[in-house]
């Protein structure tokens, strides 16, 4: 009986010194975010494929480990994405998370993994208190926030004269914290903003909505949502004769995927701010004609290539670091510029946000694209510095005094 206690126990050591060793021998990456809801097409399975180009770009090792990416459906639950995040760190060795969807569920799993002290690297969620109030040392905010696209898209429209605006916004965190942001520059710009209503997450129906922002006579009907729930609103709207009735409609947070569902004739002249275009230059078109190859010719929206991004430059740290630690790799995200398809030598600043030029574009009319996914025509260039909010400004608790 002894001697087969002793091999019990000295064959379960040995299975657990074989998993140490794996996990230590494998950097392991996971994509969490929703693959099966509103915010599936641009983000879902594409940031998957985006994570996995940023790894080849790696050999698929670094420093003789291997570059695992695993990925999970939270379907926009708070509790879910929690619950996921603590599993694969205790139990799968996960080394950090990438992406995050819904604001709502970024916030979650950024809760486990300030605890867990492992790096989460933001792309789907907008919230600006990402780099404010929630910021911390091991998140890293890549991509688009509510300031920016505010700051671009509403600033913009109410200097050109749209100067009185109605919110349709989304009734979680990321559709307050753009309702805010907006208003900001609104009201900044000399206009004002007469009215405004929250749908829930995933509302089929906008009617009601859209029949208050016309009975408000604003000259501006603001989106401030996004996935599906932008595609509806937009859709809708269109039958609701708001653009012929003489109102603007503005997205605060148009992707090239709701663009693509949504073809050119419904969404012309939309004026939109993103961090990427596949169209942009000679190193996006080179990204995403990979893409393409990887994902059956879809088009990559800037939440999937802020995925590849956040994974490029925390396999680099990685890489630069000598080691997978989580303290030395986050100094080295922050040391290191960001340089990638996409960013040349873009900073990273000590509250986390990663200062990618920002772009204000306008969707094309139909007679205008003259080959598949030509959607946009730039219209501002703003650099990082300027488009995002100022870091005395954030009240980051890392960076007072």
């Amino acid at each position: 009986m002894t001697s087969l206690k002793t091999a019990f126990y000295l064959s379960a050591a040995l299975v657990l010194s074989a998993h140490a060793a794996s996990a230590a021998d494998t950097i392991k990456i996971g994509v969490l975010n929703d693959q099966s809801g509103v915010f599936a097409d641009n983000g879902g399975v594409g940031s998957v494929a985006a994570a996995k180009l940023a790894a080849e770009e790696f050999g698929g090792e670094i420093n003789g480990m291997k570059i695992e990416i695993i990925t999970a459906d939270h379907q926009n639950k708070p509790d879910v994405a929690a619950a996921t995040a603590r599993r694969w760190i205790d139990n799968e060795k996960v080394d950090m998370i990438a992406d995050g969807a819904a604001s709502s569920a970024g916030f979650a799993i950024l809760e486990v993994a300030k605890q867990k002290n492992k790096i989460f690297t933001i792309s789907g969620p907008g919230s600006s208190d990402f780099t404010g109030k929630a910021c911390s040392p091991i998140s890293f905010h890549f991509n688009y926030d509510t300031y920016a696209l505010s700051k671009l898209t509403s600033e913009a429209i109410t200097k050109a004269g749209g100067n009185t605006w109605y919110f349709i916004s989304a009734d979680y965190a990321f559709g307050h914290a753009l309702q805010r942001d907006a208003t900001k520059f609104i009201e900044g710009a000399g206009g004002k903003v007469i009215g405004s209503s929250a749908h829930p997450l995933g509302t089929a129906d906008m009617a009601s909505f859209l029949l208050q922002a016309q009975g408000s006579k604003a000259k501006v009907v603001g989106l401030a949502t996004s996935g599906a729930d932008v595609q509806t609103a937009i859709k809708q709207a269109g039958e609701f004769g708001i653009v012929e009735s003489g109102q603007q409609l503005a997205g605060l947070l148009v992707f090239i995927t709701d663009v693509n569902a949504l073809g050119l004739k419904a969404t012309q002249g939309l004026q939109v701010t993103t961090s990427f275009y596949w169209d942009l230059n000679e190193q996006t078109r080179a990204w995403s004609k990979r893409y393409f190859a990887l994902t059956n010719n879809k088009v990559p929206s800037m939440v999937q290539a802020g995925v590849y991004s956040g994974v490029h430059h925390y396999l680099a740290a990685v890489k630069a670091a000598g080691t997978k630690d989580t303290d030395a790799v986050a100094k080295k995200m922050h040391d290191l510029k960001v340089n990638d398809a996409y960013n040349k030598d873009v900073t990273v600043r000590p509250d986390g946000r990663v200062l990618h030029t920002m772009y204000l574009v306008q969707v094309k009319k139909p007679e205008e694209s003259k080959y598949k996914f030509d959607y946009y025509k730039v219209v501002t260039t703003s650099p990082g510095e300027q488009a995002f909010r100022p870091m005395s400004e954030g009240n980051c608790p890392l960076v007072k005094g």
